[in-house]
């Protein structure tokens, strides 16, 4: 593999293996390990992390969702959304 860095990321990372006493390939592998494993839809999970982060107020919401959910719609159609 060949990688094209900056000569300052470069330089950085010579001097990072150097004062470990590691190879620079061995650097790049331990760097690369500590990095999140991919899966697939990595993507959707990062761009929702939020969610849940907010508080409703509610304490009972997570038990009574759907019934809330219908209290809250009751005649209303999908094109009232």
């Amino acid at each position: 593999m060949t990688l094209d860095l900056p000569a300052d990321a470069q330089a950085r990372l010579e001097t990072e293996a150097s004062r470990r006493g590691i190879t620079l390939d061995q650097l790049i592998a331990e760097l690369a390990a500590e990095l999140p494993v991919s899966r697939a839809g990595g993507e959707a999970k990062h761009r929702l992390s939020f969610i849940g982060a907010g508080h409703s107020g509610r304490g009972d919401l997570s038990r009574r969702h759907r019934e809330i959910r219908a209290e809250q719609t009751a005649g209303l159609t999908a094109n009232d959304f």
